[in-house]
């Protein structure tokens, strides 16, 4: 087997299961999840109905670059939404298509990690564990960049040592954060640009959650769009991942792209032909359809915005938490430890939300995650506002 596998930290959800075994929720309270970033609101019918509508496509083997419409459809996506010079997306050179981020993101360090000396892969902390899973069984070691309250919870990337930047060869970077919430302005993302061209790495920006942010006027900025800024078309060391998981609610569908620097993604398909992850034709078609239509979107960001405004109108005053630039968590600070806050929360209240704790590692005796739990507001109105209440009155009870 692997000896790798055996460097594998449990997932944060196996931990979460851990915490809560042998407690018991009153009876009488039915159970709210707050803990899982999985999309509750309804799929939209533009992929419903492609989807359905595309069944015959089931009849034939899918090339591992997915089809023309679905590249096009992404490559006209990402030039509106990141104000791209025209024509500069290449849907043949620059898109690929992938079975979601979290598959993409885990197969891209596999692909890109040279094994040979000592590689490392810059990841922020807290984080998404696949960024964990990734560097360690592509044979790297894991560097993890404190994101703190006094950093605005954004990885402070002149605080990484120049030994760190040589032997770095990817930099996953997630914005809007998860769990924070917390955005790269534009300057930071070049800053992290030069520092690529500096020191010769990739950068893996994960940008699942750009499309839920809380001012219309201001959506997040992604990687390309950065590197765009500074006349860089070509997007040399750069690739952001996309996902319609959060944005389309649709996370059953597992359909995603990369994007950006043609050179890598050209090993990566190659890597990826091996793989054997095709997108399926149907889901190919419903996919270029969700691509193409904003309205649904619009319509999402409103409703995870009510549910921000609501819960946060109940928690304030009662616990430390402030609404996040973008993504649909909350990131409050416990008047207890993270992980008694959240199994007494469990045991009194029957709502689950996570433990920071679980989801960052300690560096130097300090895990940045502590003293936190992430809420997802992923539930309906109606249930995100009742598990507001509880946390209140469980907050109020300590």
């Amino acid at each position: 087997m692997n000896h790798d596998l055996d460097r594998l930290q449990p997932y944060p959800f196996e931990k979460l299961s851990a915490l809560k075994a042998g407690v018991t929720p009153p009876g009488g309270m039915e159970h709210i999840a707050l803990y899982i970033g999985e999309p509750r609101h309804p799929t939209p019918a533009v992929v419903t109905e492609a989807l359905v509508g595309n069944l015959k496509g089931l009849s034939s083997y899918p090339a591992t670059k997915g089809e023309p419409a679905l590249r096009q459809a992404v490559a006209q996506w990402l030039t509106r939404r990141f104000r791209l010079p025209a024509g500069c997306v290449d849907p043949d050179r620059h898109v690929l298509p992938v079975n979601g981020t979290r598959e993409a993101l885990f197969a891209f360090a596999q692909a890109v990690v040279d094994r040979s000396g000592d590689p490392l892969v810059v990841m922020p902390n807290p984080f998404y564990q696949i960024y964990e899973g990734a560097a360690l069984l592509a044979g790297a070691r894991p560097h993890f960049v404190p994101c703190t309250e006094a950093t605005g919870w954004l990885p402070d990337l002149d605080a990484v040592p120049p030994d760190v930047w040589r032997r770095c060869q990817l930099a996953y970077v997630c914005s809007p954060g998860n769990p924070t919430g917390a955005v790269l302005a534009l300057g930071a993302l070049q800053r992290l640009i030069r520092l690529a061209d500096e020191h010769d790495f990739v950068i893996a920006s994960d940008e699942c959650y750009s499309e839920i942010y809380h001012d219309e006027a201001n959506p997040p900025p992604g990687l390309l769009e950065a590197a765009a800024a500074m006349g860089r078309t070509g997007f040399e060391r750069c690739v952001a991942f996309h996902s319609l998981s959060k944005r389309s609610n649709a996370p059953g569908l597992r359909s995603g792209f990369v994007a950006g620097d043609p050179r890598v993604l050209e090993r990566f398909l190659l890597y990826r032909t091996y793989h054997g992850c095709a997108m399926s034709p149907p889901v190919q078609a419903a996919s270029a359809g969700a691509w193409g239509d904003e309205a649904h979107v619009v319509a999402n960001r409103a409703a995870y915005r009510e549910k921000s405004d609501a819960v946060l109108d109940i928690l304030g005053g009662c616990l430390n938490v402030t609404r996040p630039t973008a993504s649909f968590y909350l990131w409050p600070e416990t008047p207890a430890p993270d992980t008694d806050f959240a199994q007494g929360l469990y045991a009194r209240q029957n709502v689950t939300v996570l433990p920071g704790s679980f989801l960052s590692r300690a560096v130097d005796g300090i895990n940045p995650g502590a003293g936190h739990v992430r809420i997802a507001l992923v539930a309906p109105l109606d249930e995100c506002v009742t598990a507001a209440h509880r946390i209140r009155d469980y907050v109020e009870s300590l």
